[in-house]
């Protein structure tokens, strides 16, 4: 077993655990258990422990979020729909885990208190790198650039809070409205195409 083999399975167990159930939910023998590490391991990765391992599957989260992101964008070069391709995924995603599984983001942040300084420095800088990324899609694509911040804040709220719902429901349905929501509005601010004479 490589270290770096540990210290990513230690990531993976707390992303699943934050999923599942919070960061106070979760236990440090749990943790250890499912990645299959000794306390040791963890502390010679993540010397701050718990909460510096917390801040790892926050910023491993972010970085497959926005490499998910821009593979949507690519993959359909319209905001709109690499956007429908974003939600769909994590839909598919949380149904399949039977609506266990949420956003370890949005988990771990609405369990945060003042304390909590450093995993919520890592959260504020993971969603202001969510919102730039989406901003600059927005405004490759054309839309205004003073609006695209808004828009992208928007859009993350939305994304996260139906995320929030549907997982609550135990059905869809406020992901799709979301969706259809978010669709409406993105068109009503796509870029006017130029007059040809």
């Amino acid at each position: 077993m490589k270290p770096s083999d540990a210290k990513q399975r230690l990531i993976g167990a707390m992303i699943d655990a934050l999923q599942r159930r919070g960061l106070h939910g979760s236990g440090l023998t749990e943790l250890l258990a499912a990645a299959d590490a000794p306390k040791g391991v963890l502390y010679h990765h993540f010397p701050g422990g718990k909460t510096e391992l917390a801040v790892a599957a926050i910023e491993a989260t972010i970085a497959r979020l926005c490499d998910s992101m821009e593979a949507s964008m690519a993959a359909s070069g319209d905001p709109g729909a690499a956007l429908m391709i974003w939600i769909n995924g994590a839909q598919k995603r949380l149904d399949a885990s039977h609506y266990e599984r949420g956003c370890p983001l949005a988990t771990i942040a609405l369990e945060t208190t003042a304390d909590d300084v450093a995993i919520r420095a890592a959260l504020a800088k993971g969603f202001a790198a969510l919102r730039e990324r989406i901003a600059n899609s927005l405004t490759q694509a054309g839309y205004d650039a003073a609006g695209a911040h808004a828009t992208a804040a928007l859009l993350l709220a939305a994304y996260e809070g139906g995320l929030l719902q549907a997982r609550v429901a135990g059905t869809p349905e406020p992901m799709a409205l979301v969706s259809a929501a978010l669709l409406t509005y993105l068109k009503l601010q796509r870029p006017k195409e130029p007059d040809h004479e």
